[in-house]
Protein backbone atom coordinates (compact mmCIF):
# COMPACT_ATOMS: atom_id res chain seq x y z
CA UNK A 1 0.00 0.00 0.00
CA UNK A 2 1.05 3.35 -0.85
CA UNK A 3 2.37 5.84 1.42
CA UNK A 4 2.33 3.25 4.35
CA UNK A 5 5.11 3.01 6.58
CA UNK A 6 6.36 -0.73 6.25
CA UNK A 7 6.20 -1.55 10.25
CA UNK A 8 7.36 -5.16 11.00
CA UNK A 9 6.54 -6.70 14.04
CA UNK A 10 7.23 -10.74 15.21
CA UNK A 11 4.73 -11.68 17.95
CA UNK A 12 5.62 -15.20 20.18
CA UNK A 13 2.60 -16.30 21.22
CA UNK A 14 3.29 -18.24 24.05
CA UNK A 15 0.82 -20.98 25.47
CA UNK A 16 -0.27 -21.86 29.29
CA UNK A 17 -1.85 -25.40 29.04
CA UNK A 18 -5.78 -24.09 29.80
CA UNK A 19 -5.56 -21.07 27.62
CA UNK A 20 -8.55 -19.69 26.46
CA UNK A 21 -9.09 -20.48 22.72
CA UNK A 22 -11.30 -17.59 21.91
CA UNK A 23 -8.68 -14.85 23.37
CA UNK A 24 -5.78 -16.32 21.82
CA UNK A 25 -7.99 -16.49 18.23
CA UNK A 26 -9.63 -13.00 18.11
CA UNK A 27 -5.62 -11.79 19.19
CA UNK A 28 -4.01 -13.41 16.18
CA UNK A 29 -7.06 -12.78 13.40
CA UNK A 30 -6.98 -9.23 13.17
CA UNK A 31 -3.03 -9.68 12.55
CA UNK A 32 -4.25 -11.35 9.64
CA UNK A 33 -6.54 -9.15 8.57
CA UNK A 34 -4.46 -6.31 8.69
CA UNK A 35 -1.61 -8.19 6.33
CA UNK A 36 -4.22 -8.70 3.86
CA UNK A 37 -5.79 -5.06 4.34
CA UNK A 38 -1.94 -3.79 4.14
CA UNK A 39 -0.88 -5.97 1.31
CA UNK A 40 2.48 -7.10 2.68
CA UNK A 41 3.40 -9.17 6.24
CA UNK A 42 3.70 -6.63 8.62
CA UNK A 43 2.97 -9.11 11.22
CA UNK A 44 4.16 -12.28 11.68
CA UNK A 45 4.09 -14.82 14.41
CA UNK A 46 4.55 -18.19 16.27
CA UNK A 47 3.50 -20.10 18.96
CA UNK A 48 5.82 -21.37 21.75
CA UNK A 49 5.10 -23.65 24.66
CA UNK A 50 7.82 -24.50 27.81
CA UNK A 51 8.70 -28.09 25.73
CA UNK A 52 7.67 -27.74 22.09
CA UNK A 53 4.78 -29.92 22.50
CA UNK A 54 1.34 -29.01 21.35
CA UNK A 55 -0.58 -27.45 24.60
CA UNK A 56 -4.34 -28.03 25.28
CA UNK A 57 -7.20 -25.18 25.23
CA UNK A 58 -9.22 -24.95 28.10
CA UNK A 59 -11.80 -26.42 25.53
CA UNK A 60 -9.97 -29.43 24.88
CA UNK A 61 -8.39 -28.64 21.36
CA UNK A 62 -4.68 -29.33 21.43
CA UNK A 63 -2.61 -26.44 19.31
CA UNK A 64 0.49 -27.37 18.24
CA UNK A 65 3.41 -25.24 18.40
CA UNK A 66 6.26 -24.06 16.68
CA UNK A 67 9.22 -23.65 19.24
CA UNK A 68 10.36 -24.89 23.09
CA UNK A 69 11.63 -22.03 25.60
CA UNK A 70 15.01 -23.45 24.79
CA UNK A 71 14.50 -22.20 21.05
CA UNK A 72 13.39 -18.51 22.08
CA UNK A 73 16.07 -18.63 24.50
CA UNK A 74 18.60 -19.23 21.40
CA UNK A 75 16.80 -16.58 19.35
CA UNK A 76 16.99 -14.11 21.77
CA UNK A 77 20.33 -12.57 20.91
CA UNK A 78 19.95 -12.82 16.90
CA UNK A 79 18.12 -11.91 13.95
CA UNK A 80 14.60 -14.31 14.70
CA UNK A 81 14.44 -12.05 18.46
CA UNK A 82 10.80 -11.54 18.43
CA UNK A 83 9.24 -8.03 18.88
CA UNK A 84 6.78 -8.97 21.28
CA UNK A 85 6.04 -12.10 23.30
CA UNK A 86 2.51 -12.51 24.48
CA UNK A 87 1.69 -15.04 26.93
CA UNK A 88 -1.83 -17.02 26.33
CA UNK A 89 -3.37 -18.25 29.43
CA UNK A 90 -6.97 -19.24 30.93
CA UNK A 91 -8.07 -21.72 33.38
CA UNK A 92 -6.47 -22.95 36.79
CA UNK A 93 -3.43 -20.15 36.05
CA UNK A 94 -3.00 -19.54 39.46
CA UNK A 95 -0.63 -22.79 39.94
CA UNK A 96 1.24 -22.17 36.86
CA UNK A 97 4.75 -20.81 37.68
CA UNK A 98 8.07 -22.39 36.05
CA UNK A 99 10.80 -20.28 37.00
CA UNK A 100 11.97 -20.39 33.57
CA UNK A 101 9.35 -18.86 32.14
CA UNK A 102 9.33 -16.46 34.65
CA UNK A 103 13.14 -15.46 33.68
CA UNK A 104 12.79 -15.77 30.39
CA UNK A 105 9.78 -13.03 30.14
CA UNK A 106 11.88 -10.80 31.91
CA UNK A 107 15.22 -11.06 29.70
CA UNK A 108 12.87 -11.16 27.03
CA UNK A 109 11.47 -7.57 28.60
CA UNK A 110 15.16 -6.15 29.78
CA UNK A 111 15.59 -6.84 26.24
CA UNK A 112 13.49 -3.52 25.12
CA UNK A 113 10.58 -6.94 23.73
CA UNK A 114 7.30 -5.35 24.07
CA UNK A 115 5.52 -8.57 26.69
CA UNK A 116 1.71 -9.00 26.70
CA UNK A 117 -0.98 -10.99 28.59
CA UNK A 118 -4.07 -12.42 27.22
CA UNK A 119 -6.91 -13.23 29.84
CA UNK A 120 -5.10 -14.54 32.95
CA UNK A 121 -2.04 -14.03 30.95
CA UNK A 122 -1.15 -11.15 33.90
CA UNK A 123 -1.12 -13.49 36.32
CA UNK A 124 2.39 -15.20 34.71
CA UNK A 125 3.97 -11.21 34.22
CA UNK A 126 3.03 -10.44 37.68
CA UNK A 127 5.18 -13.17 39.30
CA UNK A 128 7.45 -12.65 36.78
CA UNK A 129 7.76 -9.02 38.37
CA UNK A 130 6.91 -7.11 35.33
CA UNK A 131 3.56 -5.51 36.58
CA UNK A 132 4.66 -3.76 40.11
CA UNK A 133 3.23 -0.21 39.39
CA UNK A 134 1.81 -1.02 36.12
CA UNK A 135 -1.86 -0.22 35.13
CA UNK A 136 -3.28 -3.71 33.67
CA UNK A 137 -6.30 -5.96 33.14
CA UNK A 138 -7.21 -9.52 33.73
CA UNK A 139 -10.68 -10.83 33.41
CA UNK A 140 -13.37 -9.74 36.06
CA UNK A 141 -13.71 -13.04 37.51
CA UNK A 142 -10.17 -13.35 38.46
CA UNK A 143 -9.91 -9.76 39.49
CA UNK A 144 -10.29 -10.44 43.22
CA UNK A 145 -7.87 -12.73 43.78
CA UNK A 146 -5.24 -11.09 41.74
CA UNK A 147 -5.75 -8.15 43.56
CA UNK A 148 -5.26 -9.45 47.41
CA UNK A 149 -2.42 -11.50 45.86
CA UNK A 150 -0.29 -8.57 43.68
CA UNK A 151 -1.25 -5.58 45.88
CA UNK A 152 1.48 -3.61 43.78
CA UNK A 153 0.11 -3.91 40.14
CA UNK A 154 -2.69 -1.11 39.38
CA UNK A 155 -5.26 -3.88 38.11
CA UNK A 156 -8.68 -2.60 36.53
CA UNK A 157 -11.62 -4.49 35.55
CA UNK A 158 -11.07 -2.73 32.06
CA UNK A 159 -11.22 -4.31 28.65
CA UNK A 160 -6.91 -4.02 28.25
CA UNK A 161 -4.41 -1.56 29.28
CA UNK A 162 -1.11 -0.61 27.61
CA UNK A 163 1.46 0.59 29.92
CA UNK A 164 4.35 1.60 28.10
CA UNK A 165 5.99 -1.66 26.63
CA UNK A 166 3.28 -4.02 28.45
CA UNK A 167 0.38 -5.24 27.13
CA UNK A 168 -2.72 -7.10 29.05
CA UNK A 169 -6.47 -7.53 28.80
CA UNK A 170 -9.60 -8.98 30.05
CA UNK A 171 -9.53 -11.74 27.29
CA UNK A 172 -12.58 -13.16 25.46
CA UNK A 173 -13.20 -10.81 22.37
CA UNK A 174 -10.89 -7.55 24.40
CA UNK A 175 -7.95 -9.27 22.81
CA UNK A 176 -9.42 -8.27 19.43
CA UNK A 177 -9.89 -4.97 20.70
CA UNK A 178 -6.37 -4.98 22.46
CA UNK A 179 -5.01 -5.91 18.83
CA UNK A 180 -6.57 -3.33 16.74
CA UNK A 181 -4.67 -0.95 19.50
CA UNK A 182 -1.72 -2.20 18.35
CA UNK A 183 -2.37 -1.82 14.71
CA UNK A 184 -3.89 1.42 15.10
CA UNK A 185 -0.69 2.60 16.55
CA UNK A 186 1.29 0.99 14.15
CA UNK A 187 -0.56 2.31 11.16
CA UNK A 188 -3.63 4.02 11.22
CA UNK A 189 -7.29 4.26 11.59
CA UNK A 190 -8.01 3.46 8.00
CA UNK A 191 -6.31 -0.04 8.40
CA UNK A 192 -7.90 -0.61 11.62
CA UNK A 193 -11.55 0.29 9.96
CA UNK A 194 -11.11 -2.20 7.13
CA UNK A 195 -10.38 -5.20 9.55
CA UNK A 196 -13.08 -4.75 11.81
CA UNK A 197 -15.41 -4.67 8.33
CA UNK A 198 -13.53 -7.74 7.63
CA UNK A 199 -13.87 -9.79 10.87
CA UNK A 200 -17.97 -8.14 10.98
CA UNK A 201 -17.36 -5.30 14.37
CA UNK A 202 -18.67 -2.33 14.27
CA UNK A 203 -15.89 -0.82 16.41
CA UNK A 204 -12.58 -0.78 18.37
CA UNK A 205 -13.63 -0.46 22.39
CA UNK A 206 -12.11 1.42 24.77
CA UNK A 207 -9.94 0.18 27.13
CA UNK A 208 -12.18 1.26 29.99
CA UNK A 209 -15.64 0.00 28.58
CA UNK A 210 -16.47 -2.52 31.19
CA UNK A 211 -16.39 -6.01 31.24
CA UNK A 212 -19.68 -7.47 32.76
CA UNK A 213 -23.07 -6.73 31.50
CA UNK A 214 -24.55 -3.90 33.31
CA UNK A 215 -26.45 -4.41 36.03
CA UNK A 216 -29.83 -3.63 34.87
CA UNK A 217 -28.97 -6.15 32.37
CA UNK A 218 -27.23 -8.91 34.46
CA UNK A 219 -29.59 -8.84 37.10
CA UNK A 220 -33.16 -7.91 35.43
CA UNK A 221 -33.76 -5.23 37.51
CA UNK A 222 -34.93 -1.50 36.29
CA UNK A 223 -35.60 0.54 39.47
CA UNK A 224 -33.01 3.13 39.63
CA UNK A 225 -32.75 3.16 43.27
CA UNK A 226 -31.92 -0.54 43.76
CA UNK A 227 -29.28 -0.70 41.46
CA UNK A 228 -27.39 2.47 43.14
CA UNK A 229 -27.90 0.63 45.90
CA UNK A 230 -26.22 -2.52 44.65
CA UNK A 231 -23.13 -0.34 43.47
CA UNK A 232 -22.85 0.94 46.75
CA UNK A 233 -22.85 -2.68 47.86
CA UNK A 234 -20.40 -3.68 45.28
CA UNK A 235 -17.81 -0.91 45.97
CA UNK A 236 -18.27 -1.57 49.99
CA UNK A 237 -17.24 -5.37 50.65
CA UNK A 238 -14.64 -5.17 53.00
CA UNK A 239 -15.78 -2.99 55.19
CA UNK A 240 -19.65 -3.41 54.56
CA UNK A 241 -21.92 -0.25 54.97
CA UNK A 242 -24.85 0.21 57.38
CA UNK A 243 -28.17 0.33 55.83
CA UNK A 244 -28.64 3.61 57.66
CA UNK A 245 -25.32 4.40 55.79
CA UNK A 246 -26.81 3.04 52.36
CA UNK A 247 -30.26 4.94 53.14
CA UNK A 248 -28.06 8.14 53.49
CA UNK A 249 -26.63 7.72 50.18
CA UNK A 250 -29.67 7.08 48.25
CA UNK A 251 -32.10 9.12 50.24
CA UNK A 252 -34.59 6.11 51.31
CA UNK A 253 -35.79 5.25 54.42
CA UNK A 254 -34.58 2.00 55.56
CA UNK A 255 -37.66 0.58 55.34
CA UNK A 256 -37.76 1.67 51.83
CA UNK A 257 -35.33 -0.18 50.96
CA UNK A 258 -36.62 -2.98 52.69
CA UNK A 259 -39.34 -3.33 50.57
CA UNK A 260 -37.90 -2.18 47.20
CA UNK A 261 -35.59 -5.34 47.85
CA UNK A 262 -38.24 -7.79 48.93
CA UNK A 263 -40.34 -6.57 45.58
CA UNK A 264 -37.10 -6.39 43.11
CA UNK A 265 -34.89 -9.07 44.50
CA UNK A 266 -37.13 -11.06 46.23
CA UNK A 267 -34.51 -11.13 49.77
CA UNK A 268 -33.63 -8.54 52.45
CA UNK A 269 -31.20 -6.19 51.48
CA UNK A 270 -28.85 -7.42 54.29
CA UNK A 271 -29.28 -10.84 52.83
CA UNK A 272 -28.36 -9.22 49.04
CA UNK A 273 -25.29 -7.93 50.69
CA UNK A 274 -24.25 -11.16 52.62
CA UNK A 275 -24.50 -13.15 48.88
CA UNK A 276 -22.76 -10.93 46.83
CA UNK A 277 -19.93 -10.67 50.05
CA UNK A 278 -20.06 -14.43 49.55
CA UNK A 279 -19.65 -14.72 45.96
CA UNK A 280 -16.02 -12.16 46.32
CA UNK A 281 -15.16 -14.70 49.81
CA UNK A 282 -15.62 -18.16 47.43
CA UNK A 283 -13.29 -16.35 44.60
CA UNK A 284 -10.33 -15.52 46.56
CA UNK A 285 -10.35 -18.88 47.92
CA UNK A 286 -10.58 -20.42 44.65
CA UNK A 287 -7.96 -18.02 43.21
CA UNK A 288 -5.72 -17.45 46.01
CA UNK A 289 -3.44 -18.75 48.74
CA UNK A 290 -4.96 -16.34 51.34
CA UNK A 291 -5.33 -17.89 54.73
CA UNK A 292 -9.05 -18.20 55.28
CA UNK A 293 -9.21 -15.99 58.37
CA UNK A 294 -7.52 -13.11 55.78
CA UNK A 295 -10.44 -13.98 53.34
CA UNK A 296 -12.95 -13.59 56.29
CA UNK A 297 -11.26 -9.97 57.03
CA UNK A 298 -11.00 -9.09 53.15
CA UNK A 299 -15.06 -9.79 53.06
CA UNK A 300 -16.24 -7.63 55.17
CA UNK A 301 -16.25 -10.40 57.93
CA UNK A 302 -15.72 -10.28 61.77
CA UNK A 303 -14.46 -13.50 62.55
CA UNK A 304 -13.43 -16.83 60.41
CA UNK A 305 -15.92 -18.38 62.59
CA UNK A 306 -19.03 -16.06 61.65
CA UNK A 307 -18.08 -16.28 57.99
CA UNK A 308 -17.42 -20.00 58.14
CA UNK A 309 -20.92 -20.58 59.52
CA UNK A 310 -22.11 -18.14 56.66
CA UNK A 311 -20.31 -20.06 53.88
CA UNK A 312 -21.39 -23.27 55.11
CA UNK A 313 -25.02 -22.07 54.97
CA UNK A 314 -25.61 -20.39 51.53
CA UNK A 315 -22.95 -23.21 49.68
CA UNK A 316 -22.96 -26.48 52.38
CA UNK A 317 -19.76 -26.70 52.52
CA UNK A 318 -17.06 -24.95 54.41
CA UNK A 319 -14.28 -22.54 53.18
CA UNK A 320 -11.50 -25.12 53.67
CA UNK A 321 -13.58 -28.08 52.14
CA UNK A 322 -14.19 -25.39 48.76
CA UNK A 323 -10.51 -24.94 48.91
CA UNK A 324 -9.78 -28.69 49.26
CA UNK A 325 -11.82 -29.90 46.87
CA UNK A 326 -10.18 -26.87 44.46
CA UNK A 327 -7.02 -28.73 45.25
CA UNK A 328 -8.15 -32.20 44.48
CA UNK A 329 -9.12 -31.27 40.93
CA UNK A 330 -6.55 -29.54 39.80
CA UNK A 331 -4.13 -32.26 41.24
CA UNK A 332 -6.65 -35.07 39.38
Amino acid sequence: MVGVQPVRRSIVFFLVPDFTMVAFATALEPLRSANRMLGFDAYSWRLASVDGKPVQASNGVECAVDTSLEDERRKMTGAERPSMVIVCAGLNIETYAPRTVLAWLREEYNRGVAIGGLCTGAYVLAQAGLLANRRCAIHWENLPGFAERFPKAHVFADLFEVDQNVYTCAGGTAAMDMMLKLIGDDFDDHIVNRVCEQMLTDRVRSPTDRQRLPLRARLGVQNSKVLSIIELMEANLAEPLSLVEIAGHVGLSRRQIERLFRHEMGRSPARYYLEIRLDRARHLLLQSSMPVVEVAVACGFVSASHFSKCYRELYARSPQQERADRKQMLAA
